[in-house]
């Protein structure tokens, strides 16, 4: 094996370990500048997320990151970049698809939400990704946009709808419920949805009460203001993991978000990055 590819295992086996168990941090507040030809972004990394935090630092400060690009931007919605394949990519090729080699557990935290200017991290889709692991390099810093009280309430209900399925299914396995499932297995055999969805339905409202006595997702007071306030993308909490905030720089995500991008969403303009770490 060359020198290089002995370098290169060397890299990738420490980012793995770097990924695979936290740092002793000490409570010590990590912080990241990420510089851009639009300005330059200052996060915030939660420690509360620590496997996210430390994989995040190990890569700046190899730098990993430097000359990649954000190569995936929807404005209203977030900017996304961390594919190592993007460094030096011909123009109009397609990027998302690559990564160290690596992924990472999820690390949901129910008070760290989606709002504007949180930094998470990207992952494969739940069809291959069942456990919802995080992208060992790929991110994205959300733009969103401000919602609405009811909105905030679907997206509540959203969350918590499978602990709602979970208690229906577990109703109606139950043996004295026999003439129930019975009845629903017929229904569904008939492919009579409207029929089979009424009467989940039916089941559902005579469970709320004890649906209402579970555990369940609500924001609190402070999250739904930053929602109402300066938005987000509240239809991704609990599914990707947050990992940190921009808390220096909000409006170079605004102003990256407004370049044009192709049909794949990438910008008809490299728009690359630069990161270290910084010490307070």
């Amino acid at each position: 094996m060359k020198k290089t590819g002995i370098k290169l295992l060397i890299a990738t086996l420490l980012l793995m370990s770097f990924a695979g168990k936290p740092i002793d941090n000490n409570g010590k507040t990590r912080y990241v500048l990420i510089e851009t030809g639009y300005g330059t972004m200052k996060v915030k990394l939660y420690n509360e997320t620590p496997l996210h935090r430390d994989n995040f630092v190990a890569l700046v400060e190899k730098g990993f990151y430097d000359s990649l690009l954000f190569h995936r931007v929807i404005s209203n919605f977030m900017v996304q970049g961390g594919d190592p394949e993007s460094k030096n990519a011909a123009a109009g090729k397609q990027l998302g698809n690559g990564g160290p080699g690596y992924e990472i557990d999820a690390e949901f935290i129910p008070t760290l939400i989606h709002k504007k200017g949180v930094i998470a991290a990207a992952r494969e889709s739940d069809q291959v990704n069942p456990q919802k692991k995080s992208s060992g390099s790929q991110f994205y810093i959300v733009q969103g946009q401000v919602l609405t009280q009811e909105q905030l309430k679907q997206m509540e209900d959203k969350i918590n709808f499978p602990k709602r399925k979970q208690l229906v299914f577990d109703y109606i396995l139950k043996p004295e419920n026999k003439a129930l499932k019975q009845k629903l297995d017929s229904l569904q055999k008939a492919n009579d949805m409207a029929s089979l969805n009424a009467a989940y339905s039916e089941v559902a409202l005579k469970l709320e009460p004890e649906y209402q006595k579970l555990e369940l997702f609500h924001y609190t007071g402070e999250q739904k203001n930053d929602y109402l306030t300066i938005g987000g993308t509240p239809h991704l909490d609990q599914n990707y993991t947050v990992f940190g905030e921009v808390i220096d720089g909000l409006s170079v995500i605004d102003s990256i978000a407004l370049v044009k991008t192709d049909s794949n969403n990438r910008p008809l303009k490299d728009v690359i990055m630069k990161m270290r770490v910084v010490e307070e």
